[in-house]
């Protein structure tokens, strides 16, 4: 098996300003799991329960773990716990191979951090922006440089004050187009301002990017 085709092997970490039996609740419980991870769509909820709970092994007290080896621990005590994210294996050839799982565990850390830390009220609904840009175009379009979690993720808040997660193929800082994921995290919005957030960042995205989706509950993802 070459390194192309061999799980890549990853070692991921967030630390989150929480206690740690809170940080054990919100990646074990699916209505918690439903406000930070992944993104909506109508098959999210059948995606939470086949990873955290049908395909999930409890090794240990706040650890599970999956079948390609990969596993999730929460460590820490009442001050502040930490969050790893871990799939083990030989060394790859590649670090730098793209990995789409890897990638989306990144986002989706930052995620779960920012609804630890920021304690946002009210139901998440999200905004899944597609297509094949820039990395710098799609930073550009949330409004500003972003924090960097690795390579290809970045994220910020933007002037409205929702969370927004960008991930790529390429680099972010790549000037060579390749496929984007953007992922806009709003809470406790009515079906009217959703609506408005929506078209907002559908009028800015569907110029900039090729193929060009914006997926919300109402709607499979690509």
């Amino acid at each position: 098996m070459t390194d192309q085709q061999r799980p890549k092997p990853y070692h991921l970490e967030v630390a989150v300003t929480a206690d740690r039996d809170r940080v054990w609740a919100a990646v074990t419980q699916p209505a918690v799991l439903r406000q930070w991870f992944g993104w909506d769509y109508d098959g999210l909820d059948a995606e939470i329960r086949h990873i955290f709970v049908n395909e999930a092994t409890f090794r240990a007290p706040e650890q599970m773990g999956w079948a390609d080896g990969s596993y999730l621990e929460v460590t820490g005590d009442d001050d502040g716990a930490t969050v790893r994210v871990v799939r083990e294996g030989p060394p790859s050839g590649d670090r730098d191979r793209y990995d789409a799982i890897e990638e989306g565990w990144r986002s989706f850390l930052i995620q779960l951090r920012y609804l630890l830390e920021e304690k946002p009220k009210g139901v998440r609904r999200t905004l899944y922006l597609t297509g094949t840009t820039t990395g710098r175009e799609a930073l550009a379009l949330a409004g500003g440089n972003g924090t960097p979690a690795g390579k290809r993720v970045a994220w910020l808040v933007d002037a409205d004050g929702h969370l927004v997660v960008i991930a790529g193929r390429e680099h972010l800082g790549s000037r060579q187009p390749g496929r984007m994921e953007v992922i806009v995290s709003t809470y406790g919005l009515d079906d009217a301002a959703f609506d408005v957030v929506r078209k907002r960042w559908a009028e800015r995205w569907l110029p900039i990017a090729r193929e060009a989706q914006v997926t919300t509950a109402d709607r499979p993802a690509p």
